[in-house]
């Protein structure tokens, strides 16, 4: 069966893979479709410091169709349901493509909890307390995390009142700057028409949407380029979801 061949081959790619923190696992060896994936807390978010395990159901037609996810690991995140574990991301609904894979999505559920996005909520509560009032929202995903997916204790931040006494108003007026005067942030780069030059002569003529599908998965691009070179690709045009699965097969042999 094509489909125990492709769930074993990512497995054993999983575990020989010691720099993506992804992990998933058979929750039954007599049934590679029903897996348990886990990674840690994304570093800088509330979540940091935590292990959060996922349920996953590949379906019969599996990688044409996504994996069916939910966080077992309780999370407040506006993009999971605090009661269920479901969870709100386009990767595993409408934009999920064969050529991703059980890492790619666990890794962006990874990226999900780094990135929340409360305007396309799974959970309407956690989401509004996150637009409204983003301290408490932080305290609160920093003590589920701690409770639930044993993330340290986040420790009380500590006020330095001898550097702006109470009542000493003209420090602190001081110290903001107010008006035209403020400090304005630097303007984000853009990348120069020679670096730009150089992205498209390593893409070797195949368009960036095409390379693009599959940097994500960590391919570097000289191998992609191969990769569709070998299969017959044409240059310049976009490739078929059945055309993309071939050159995953190349890229992981």
């Amino acid at each position: 069966m094509a489909t125990r061949r492709r769930i074993l081959k990512e497995l054993d790619d999983m575990a020989k893979d010691t720099t993506s923190g992804m992990h998933a696992t058979p929750v039954d060896v007599a049934d590679m479709t029903h897996l348990q994936g886990r990674f840690a807390g994304p570093p800088g978010t509330p979540y940091e410091g935590g292990e959060f395990i996922v349920d996953i159901k590949l379906p019969d037609n599996y990688p044409f169709m996504p994996p069916r996810m939910k966080f077992i690991t309780k999370i407040w995140h506006p993009n999971v349901s605090s009661q269920t574990g479901a969870i709100c991301l386009d990767t595993l609904s409408q934009k999920w493509s064969p050529v991703l894979t059980i890492k790619t999505a666990l890794l962006s559920l990874q990226s999900l909890l780094d990135a929340p996005e409360p305007t396309d909520p799974q959970d309407a509560e956690v989401a509004q307390q996150m637009i409204k009032n983003p301290a408490a929202f932080r305290v609160k995903a920093q003590e589920w995390a701690h409770r639930f997916a044993g993330a340290p204790k986040a420790e009380a931040p500590v006020v330095d009142l001898t550097a702006n006494p109470p009542g000493n108003t003209a420090a602190a007026s001081s110290a903001s700057p107010v008006g035209s005067n403020a400090a304005k942030p630097p303007p984000p780069a853009v990348p120069s028409a020679s670096e730009e030059q150089r992205r498209l002569q390593e893409y070797a003529g195949f368009p960036p949407i095409v390379i693009e599908r599959f940097t994500p998965m960590g391919f570097p691009i000289s191998s992609i380029v191969r990769a569709l070179e070998h299969a017959g690709v044409r240059r310049g045009r976009n490739i078929s979801d059945m055309e993309a699965e071939r050159i995953v097969e190349l890229l992981l042999h």
